[in-house]
């Protein structure tokens, strides 16, 4: 038999799946994987099973439904003063990842050099693999993951399609401030290159901050996709409804290439999720702040037990540096010990780097989008086994 894509059939199975399998298997309290234990605002999921009794549930327009697209447009402009046009700069995707696949698929030619920032999500490096780009890789360093400008700098050249990156940034909960993100687009104005920017946590962020899309700087509105996700924005990850805004001539291409990935997205999840990106501002005010007080509890307690506990800006995850407590062994050494011995699981922050033996080796990722019962489960698992 002649061999399948050797990229592809080279990969390893994704760090969430092993882990959650391995919580599975020894019936621990998994914080690994960033899924809420909330079922969603009932609003929103009341809307999407009216329409699936009730709708059309035969194909929905290619470019995602009116409504959803039209809503869209109206959050960008409500939350970032963004002016969008709902038909020609709205596209809905069947989740962010497909999103992303849109965007490097469509954008990237085969020897393009493409930008990404370390430690960033799996699923970012074989995409653009996959489709030729070349990776330029530059690290934020813990435990402040300031940008590291001069490194930057160097990593773009007049061979750059674009950046791709995330914030606020899963896994290290980092927000980028404005004068990063200026920065950024400074270097995508010289070198004439794309932005493409993961925004699925827009909401979910704290200490009274604000998201701040890069979109919205001088010269970056022409060059610039965004990415938004319901998933994470209504507690329903399951939907798999993501959502990219960009100007004409780059939708065409992202278009285009979603239009031979997924073709369309269920109707139903498009409608409920228009419901949710129409809901008041003080449903997105009290996501945010009851995230963050799930992240004071568990961040709190963490420090307690003795972890090193870094800060956490945005998104549902705290990192952790384990050296305190003892352990000598790697971050997987560490996440399997918790999985199997004090039953809780977490994810081993050297998944997130391109090379795994040159990444920090004593950083544990926890996932606290919880019920809080599921939290102090695993706050009293951890104190129990660290205590001893």
């Amino acid at each position: 038999m002649k061999s399948a894509n050797s990229l592809m059939s080279g990969l390893g199975t994704t760090v969430f799946e092993v882990m959650s399998g391995l919580a599975r298997q020894h019936q621990s309290v998994n914080l690994g994987q960033g899924f809420p234990d909330d079922k969603g605002p009932e609003e929103v999921r009341r809307a999407a099973a009216d329409y699936l009794m009730d709708g059309h549930n035969q194909y929905p327009p290619m470019m995602g439904i009116p409504e959803l697209r039209q809503a869209v447009a109206e959050h960008a402009k409500r939350f970032q003063g963004l002016d969008v046009d709902w038909q020609s700069e709205v596209l809905v995707t069947s989740g962010a990842t497909e999103a992303l696949a849109d965007c490097l698929f469509g954008l990237i030619e085969p020897g393009d050099e493409v930008v990404l920032i370390e430690p960033l999500y799996d699923s970012y490096l074989p995409i653009v693999r996959r489709a030729g780009g070349i990776p330029k890789l530059v690290r934020l360093e813990p435990p402040s993951w300031s940008l590291p400008r001069r490194e930057l700098a160097e990593a773009f050249s007049d061979r750059t399609k674009l950046i791709l990156f995330n914030t606020p940034m899963n896994p290290c909960s980092k927000v980028f401030d404005r004068e990063e993100l200026e920065f950024i687009a400074g270097l995508c104005r010289k070198h004439d290159a794309y932005a493409v920017c993961d925004e699925v946590y827009e909401h979910i962020i704290f200490d009274g901050a604000r998201h701040l899309s890069i979109m919205t700087l001088p010269g970056m509105r022409e060059r610039t996709a965004r990415i938004g996700s319901a998933g994470k924005s209504f507690s329903v990850t399951g939907w798999k409804v993501g959502y990219v805004t960009a100007p004409p001539e780059m939708m065409k291409a992202i278009a285009k290439t979603h239009q031979f990935m997924t073709f369309t997205t269920p109707p139903n999840l498009q409608w409920g999720t228009a419901t949710g990106l129409r809901l008041g501002d003080d449903y997105y005010a009290t996501l945010a702040s009851d995230m963050q007080r799930k992240r004071d509890r568990l961040a709190d307690a963490l420090a307690d037990i003795g972890f090193g506990v870094l800060p956490s800006s945005g998104t549902y995850f705290v990192t952790t540096d384990f050296r305190p407590l003892g352990f000598n062994g790697t971050d997987e050494d560490f996440c399997r010990h918790i999985t199997v011995e004090a039953g809780v699981t977490a994810v081993p922050v050297s998944a997130f780097y391109n090379d795994t033996e040159k990444a920090p080796r004593h950083f544990a990722r926890f996932c606290f989008c919880k019920h809080d019962e599921t939290l102090d489960a695993a706050i009293v698992r951890l104190r129990q086994h660290f205590t001893r």
